[in-house]
């Protein structure tokens, strides 16, 4: 009985509680309402090493890149991040090399215009720098700005 009592008064002094720290009431446990719109992110994936044995692609040719080959296609914005990535090559060896990955977002309805855009960015690369693949991610999102 004296843990119930115990619960009750707790209980009872939540409210109280909540109101001298500031808040007006607890907290909700419901997962927030979705924000945004329908997007797609596409993330590509370059490697820079050559499978023919070239010289690695260097910082100021994949940014020279990206002006000429991706900007004008998406001048609304783009993300680039440097990272460290690992494969296996069309003759079945372990390549470690140094990378980038291209982030685009894009409204869900340009889907039909952005495809064709984004796999001319994937064929130029490849040709540009004797790549054997450029891998694409594509992940439908909302997104608000």
């Amino acid at each position: 009985m004296a843990a119930v009592a115990a619960c009750a008064a707790l209980a009872a002094g939540t409210p109280l509680a909540y109101a001298t720290l500031g808040d007006t009431a607890p907290r909700s446990t419901a997962a927030p309402a979705a924000r945004g719109t329908a997007h797609v992110e596409t993330r590509l994936f370059f490697g820079t090493e050559r499978p023919d044995g070239g010289a690695a692609v260097t910082a100021a040719q994949f940014q020279s890149f990206i002006d000429r080959e991706v900007t004008p296609s998406f001048p609304s914005g783009l993300t680039v991040q440097e990272g460290r990535g690992q494969w296996r090559d069309s003759h079945g060896v372990i390549e470690r090399e140094r990378s980038y990955e291209l982030i685009l977002l894009y409204p869900a309805s340009e889907v039909r215009l952005r495809d064709p855009q984004v796999e001319r960015i994937r064929t130029a690369y490849e040709k540009a720098y004797a790549q054997d693949s450029v891998a694409r991610l594509d992940e439908r999102t909302l997104a608000d700005f």
